[in-house]
């Protein structure tokens, strides 16, 4: 059984304490982009194992290092992860159709600061933000998979200012 904490635009700011408990305690970290500064991506990394991408306000430095996109497998599921990808709140048949075209169970985005998780062919999920969030509290995802078997739910981290 493999626990994944999702996380998304942190744009630099401090992570709270319950936040870098999960992180820590998880058995990888995803970061759907936006860190905005190299020292808030080296901090999230040395909390645990990362895949991550960059995000449209990440530094030059962190669109050098990190992919736009990366595909990669958990157990027996196949996942794939982008910032932005062409999502909008309301509206995952971007997304939708990116997951099919990467053949992928799991599709990830950030970009938005809400979180939520739809269901269909194909799981997409975007985590929210746990520092930003717009009209909603600051947020992750949790999925757990074991072999074929994923299970996702958002995980409030408190109630958040309205962002826009």
């Amino acid at each position: 059984m493999t626990r994944i904490i999702v996380i998304s635009d942190t744009h630099d700011h401090e992570l709270p304490d319950h936040l870098i408990n999960l992180l820590k305690d998880a058995d990888m970290i995803i970061h759907a982009g936006d860190f905005t500064s190299k020292a808030c991506y080296d901090h999230i990394g040395s909390l645990g194992e990362m895949i991550a991408v960059h995000g449209n306000s990440d530094c030059a430095e962190l669109r050098k290092l990190l992919p736009e996109q990366v595909v990669f497998t958990v157990d027996d599921i196949t996942i794939g992860m982008v910032h932005e990808g062409q999502l909008s709140t309301g509206d995952t048949s971007g997304l939708g159709y990116l997951a099919k075209e990467l053949g992928v169970d799991i599709m990830i985005a950030g970009h938005i600061h809400t979180p939520f998780i739809e269901q269909s062919d194909v799981l997409i999920a975007c985590p929210g933000s746990p520092t930003e969030p717009r009209l909603s509290d600051k947020t992750v995802i949790e999925l757990v998979i074991k072999g074929a078997w994923v299970h996702g739910q958002i995980i409030s981290l408190g109630a958040g200012a309205c962002f826009l």
